[in-house]
């Protein structure tokens, strides 16, 4: 049996030997399911544990806890000590002064995240770990009947993503995708107005992001003492600790980890970004369940820029920087749309001030990304960013960096999620797992 290395109650709580309910078929479903109304008594709050307690934890928890009704952050997780204890000293201080929840018993501190799943009170997680992480975490959390919301990018490899989507179905799990920007009013407004045809036919895409992901090849530094190492690599390969990967408590505040710009552990800022901007390209394409099938490198081996990513129906996609920053660019036969998190502008005069009609095209509205995640586990929906279309928009980048690497046009099939004829492409779309930690 795994121990919590800190219990604040040991009176109430009793770790319990990982359930099969889920893993038989077997669903329990919690009182707010049952579609009971009026005020939301303890027994039908939504538990929330959250898995992954470093730099993104801290707004990513107050939003959770400040912009959704009717949720109770119980527990918290990470393999470095610190990094828990600062994150339950913030839920507990939350709920201490805001005083609504009389009952509220404080928020458990685990190191192994199976113990927190073992918990049969929670309802849910929230998966905010390194990427290399969230595909084990994550279909292990669905097996036990907890619903996810998983940071982007939401999976490291295609064939993770495919099967967190296989989980997701299969245990009959609310999945959110954090990717927020599809609950901010500016990029749905774009949305829509490519949608509707009010720049004509679209005809290229342009995206910037960062770059491509690279292999790790920092120097040995001395790891602090309240980091297990060993947990926090899991399933990569092993490589020397580097604050840069893994900062202590001081050195997070002065820059965000960098494990996301290397191969074993993310997959560049291309992927990092790139499922916040390709996935709006994809929204506004309408492709949300399916992708580019031919991508197109540039020839300078050393580009980090120029991949071009054409559709079936001709449209072409290009990973490319057009001088306003991290932002997509719609470009259409009758004007282009370009939209950021800072700004959406367009060259047609007064189009962005347009207010799209009831009768016209309009996508899914949600203008709070956590109260969405909540109100579709209450509703047994699916939310604005559903685990299908994380996956799809985390391909794009899988993808992309495939076609970096390898420096060869590439013919992929969006239905099959496999490469033609390309064997070394397709070796690419999975990954080896170090032992024990392997993806179920």
């Amino acid at each position: 049996m795994k121990q919590t290395f800190l219990k604040q109650d040991n009176s109430r709580r009793k770790f319990l030997k990982q359930t099969v309910i889920a893993g038989l078929g077997i669903v329990i479903l919690p009182n707010y399911v049952l579609g009971r109304g009026g005020a939301v008594p303890p027994s039908d709050r939504i538990t929330v544990g959250f898995i992954g307690c470093g730099k993104q934890s801290g707004g990513l928890g107050k939003r959770l806890m400040t912009e959704t009704q009717g949720v109770q952050m119980v527990a918290a997780c990470d393999v470095d000590v610190s990094k828990t204890l600062r994150f339950r000293n913030m839920v507990n201080e939350h709920y201490a002064n805001v005083n609504q929840i009389a009952d509220y018993k404080g928020c458990d501190a685990y190191k192994e995240y199976e113990v927190l799943l073992d918990r049969k009170d929670i309802d849910a997680v929230v998966i905010a770990t390194p990427d290399h992480w969230h595909a084990i975490i994550a279909i292990a959390a669905m097996k036990t009947g907890k619903d996810v919301y998983c940071e982007k990018p939401m999976a490291h490899t295609v064939e993770e993503g495919r099967k967190m989507v296989e989980a997701t179905r299969k245990y009959r799990r609310v999945f959110q995708t954090g990717s927020m920007q599809r609950s901010w009013q500016k990029f749905r407004h774009a949305v829509e107005l490519v949608q509707n045809g009010y720049i004509g036919d679209i005809k290229t895409v342009k995206v910037n992001v960062g770059d491509p992901a690279k292999s790790y090849d920092q120097p040995l530094e001395e790891r602090p003492s309240s980091l297990d190492w060993d947990k926090w690599i899991g399933p990569a390969p092993m490589v020397n600790y580097n604050h840069i990967l893994a900062p202590n408590l001081e050195q997070e505040k002065k820059f965000w980890p960098l494990w996301r710009h290397y191969k074993e552990f993310g997959n560049g800022i291309l992927s990092d970004w790139g499922t916040h901007m390709f996935d709006i390209a994809q929204w506004g394409l309408g492709m949300d369940n399916s992708g580019p099938v031919q991508w197109i490198p540039p020839t300078d081996r050393k580009a980090v820029r120029g991949l071009k990513m054409v559709y079936a129906n001709g449209i072409e996609m290009i990973h490319e920087d057009f001088g306003r920053g991290w932002a997509v660019q719609f470009n259409g036969t009758k004007g282009k749309i370009e939209v950021s998190r800072e700004f959406l502008e367009s060259d047609v005069n007064g189009l962005v001030e347009k207010t799209i009609g009831e009768n016209e095209k309009r996508v899914y509205y949600s203008d709070n990304h956590y109260q969405d995640w909540i109100t579709a586990i209450r509703k047994r929906t699916r939310p604005i960013c559903d685990v299908e279309t994380g996956h799809r928009s985390a391909s794009i980048c899988n993808i992309a960096n495939i076609a970096y690497q390898l420096g060869q046009p590439l013919t992929w099939n969006p239905e099959k999620e496999k490469f033609e004829n390309n064997k070394a492409a397709n070796k690419l779309l999975r990954k080896k797992y170090r032992k024990p930690y392997l993806l179920s």
